[in-house]
Formats: C-alpha cells, sequence, structure tokens
C-alpha cells in the first residue's frame, strides 16, 4: 500500500518536472495575457506533512469572511456567475496558493482549480511531497469571467478585500502567487510574471513566491522546470524535504 502510494507520488512529480503533452487547448485564460493590470490603492504522502502555523488570528475566520461576501453584487461578474467560488482547503494551512479566478469547471463545481489547470497544479502539489488538503487554494476574483476573459480592475478591486482576509485567516508562512494577476495584485506591481518568478517577495510580512500560472504552464509546458524551481525553494522555506526524482530508465 505504502509502496503503490510512493510509487504514484513520484510518477506525478516526474510527469509535471518532464512536462506533458499539451493535448487539447485548454478554455482557461493564460496567465500572461496582456494587458498588464495596475489596481486602483487598496486602504505529502500524509497530511501531516504541513504542521498547522501557530499564529491564528482571534478575529478574522474563513467563515466571517465568507458571510461577508454574502451573494455578493459589488461587480458585473455577479450578472452571468452559476455561484461564487470562495476557496477550499485547509484552513490553517502553511501554504496557501492563489490563482486568477474561476474558469467553467469552477464555476460549475464551486470549487477552485477544478479543471485542466486544477489538475496541473494538484500534480504540483503532489510532485512535493503534499496533498491537496494540506494547503490552501483561493483565486483573485470569486466570480467567473464571461468567456474566461481576464478579470478587469474594478473586478479586482471588489474582490480584493476579501482575498486579503482570506489570507489573514489562514495566515500562511508562504503564498504562492499563480500567475500575472495574483503576483501584481498581492505585490501592487505592473511588473510581468516572467520577471517576479523565482524571487522571494513579502505579503503583510508573510514570504511570497510568484510562479507561473498553471494554465500558461499547459500551454508553454517547457516552463514547467522553472516552476519546479520556484516550488523546491517553497519547500526549503518551509522546512519541508524536496523530494527525489525517481531515476529514469
Amino acid at each position: 500500500m505504502v509502496g503503490g502510494l510512493r510509487a504514484t507520488v513520484e510518477d506525478a512529480r516526474d510527469s509535471f518536472v518532464d512536462g506533458f503533452p499539451m493535448g487539447a487547448r485548454s478554455t482557461e485564460r493564460s496567465a500572461n495575457a496582456e494587458p498588464v493590470i495596475v489596481l486602483p490603492a487598496t486602504t505529502p504522502p500524509t497530511p501531516s506533512a504541513l504542521a498547522t502555523s501557530t499564529e491564528r488570528s482571534p478575529t478574522i475566520t474563513l467563515a466571517s469572511v465568507r458571510e461577508e461576501i454574502g451573494d455578493c453584487r459589488r461587480c458585473k461578474l455577479c450578472e452571468r456567475r452559476t455561484q461564487i467560488v470562495f476557496g477550499v482547503g485547509k484552513a490553517d494551512a502553511r501554504l496557501m496558493f492563489v490563482g486568477e479566478g474561476p474558469g467553467e469547471d469552477e464555476d460549475r463545481k464551486g470549487e477552485p482549480f477544478v479543471g485542466r489547470a486544477g489538475q496541473l497544479l494538484t500534480e504540483i502539489i503532489t510532485a512535493m511531497g503534499l496533498l491537496r488538503s494540506d494547503v490552501y487554494i483561493a483565486n483573485v476574483v470569486k466570480c467567473r469571467p464571461p468567456g474566461n476573459r481576464n478579470p478587469e480592475p474594478d473586478e479586482i478591486a471588489a474582490c480584493q478585500p476579501f482575498l486579503f482576509s482570506q489570507i489573514d485567516a489562514v495566515r500562511p508562512d508562504v503564498i504562492v502567487a499563480l500567475g500575472k494577476f495574483a503576483a501584481q495584485t498581492l505585490l501592487e506591481t505592473a511588473t510581468p510574471i516572467s520577471k517576479l518568478r523565482g524571487t522571494w517577495h513579502t505579503f503583510r510580512g508573510r514570504r511570497l513566491m510568484p510562479t507561473f500560472h498553471p494554465s500558461y504552464l499547459l500551454r508553454t509546458p517547457s516552463d514547467k522546470k522553472l516552476c519546479w524551481e520556484d516550488m523546491k525553494a517553497v519547500l526549503g522555506e518551509l522546512g519541508l524535504p524536496v523530494p527525489k526524482a525517481k531515476p529514469k530508465a
């Protein structure tokens, strides 16, 4: 049983690092698509691999943030959504992934990262020696933009306080910003993700690593190796070992 699980994890890790065939073109957005968004100023194999963070917020909880969002009508994305896609995962995770916004699959299911890009994110997490349930996953905007278009500045600004509150509630040790929109929102910068990734940044005193969005990696599998370098740095920051790749035959 244990040997089978280890083999599954190793196979997923090797596939991620080496790159998957592109297959059918993803309907999800590329995290590097233009235009650049400039935001307005704002006032393992086992679930125990990531221990609970000892720093907890005494007042903000994920439940309270979700209650505050309610049946949100703060921007025009509410007009065509199926449901709000809030977030998923461990409420006190040490590692948090932040993406761009829901796609068609996420809008239907009500959970972030469940489409093709979500499958790749799960494989990345598995390659790190973790389980999806070990981490917390959220998006910048909580409703699907029509036709999977890029979120617009007013939509990002409307959702931004709730993303920040989610981070305050989870209080992760490390945040991974997946793609341009997540990185630019959290860092309040217009710098391209290609220049942000691979370098440590700070968000509210927390370590933040920008990297490529999984949807971009589906379109540009050659950059998966760069993303893996970023994830190895994340593991090091968390004090977790970097899994060794299985020798190739």
